[in-house]
């Protein structure tokens, strides 16, 4: 095959792309659409379900109906969305990680939330495994409870974005602003902001949760499909070929495509194996 040959098949291969990619979107939307439970809270309940494990104990409740996700999740997947938006307003194409002293805060939030969940789960096995058994033996160092699970969950989304952000920025644009995307009086306001939420967010008042449960919700979705989006520019071998948010549009659209169905394919195999969109049957500590 020739060179001429060859640039007329990718032209070809990158149409019909462009047609497929929002097909697939489409059906992926609808697919989700019909299969999710009821509601606008139930299509959220489905994106949790991919990624929590949705146990009602450990998530607060709207009028007794519990969010998306567990306090913990909730936190994570909140601040993390936040954390993006302010970054994407306020860094736009900064493309260089936190300096070392911000990065030192990041890995004391990162070690927070796996010292937590860890004993939390240590809890949880303490509760449901037999008496006797050697779970016994294993000591849970306190009694967990929602409000170190939200706020060791805040942390790890700030970590998570902060993180995530410059990394691409690194792979989409063509030039980069070589900056710390994250700094001092970003973090400190980020800081400060998600405390007061999180504090709302304890009166479980539904004026505060309902705004959350769509924001965590979608910010898990929205993670997603940043990922995927990143993944598909480097399949493609376009990174660093971007300079205006407009040339992003088919690679969101696939990234969103690929989430949907990563959701999907989860929630029909966890809904196939326990049989409800609540969490796991049996673990309700």
């Amino acid at each position: 095959m020739n060179k001429m040959e060859t640039h007329s098949a990718k032209l070809s291969f990158q149409n019909s792309i462009r047609w497929l990619v929002p097909l697939a979107a489409i059906l992926a939307f609808g697919a989700w659409m019909y299969l999710a439970p009821e509601g606008a809270l139930g299509k959220l309940d489905a994106i949790g379900y991919a990624v929590c494990h949705r146990i009602d104990a450990r998530s607060f409740q709207i009028d007794g109906r519990q969010l998306p996700l567990c306090a913990r999740c909730t936190g994570e997947f909140y601040s993390a969305a936040l954390t993006l938006i302010v970054l994407g307003i306020v860094s736009r194409k900064r493309s260089q990680f936190p300096p070392r002293g911000i990065l030192a805060v990041l890995f004391l939030f990162f070690l927070a939330f796996g010292f937590d969940g860890v004993n939390s789960y240590v809890y949880l096995l303490k509760q449901t495994a037999p008496a006797g058994s050697f779970v016994d033996k294993i000591p849970a160092l306190y009694t967990p409870n929602s409000v170190l699970r939200l706020f060791t969950g805040s942390g790890m989304g700030i970590a998570l974005a902060a993180v995530l952000y410059p990394v691409i920025n690194q792979t989409l644009w063509q030039t980069a602003e070589e900056k710390p995307a994250l700094t001092w009086k970003i973090l400190g306001g980020l800081v400060t902001a998600i405390v007061i939420i999180n504090g709302l967010i304890l009166t479980e008042n539904p004026l505060a949760l309902y705004p959350i449960a769509y924001l965590s919700a979608l910010g898990t979705l929205a993670l997603l499909i940043i990922v995927f989006s990143m993944v598909w520019v480097m399949l493609m071998k376009t990174d660093n070929t971007f300079t205006s948010l407009r040339q992003l549009t088919l690679p969101l659209l696939s990234g969103f495509t690929l989430a949907l169905l990563l959701v999907l394919s989860i929630d029909l195999m966890r809904l196939h194996f326990t049989g409800t969109w609540s969490g796991f049957p049996g673990l309700n500590g």
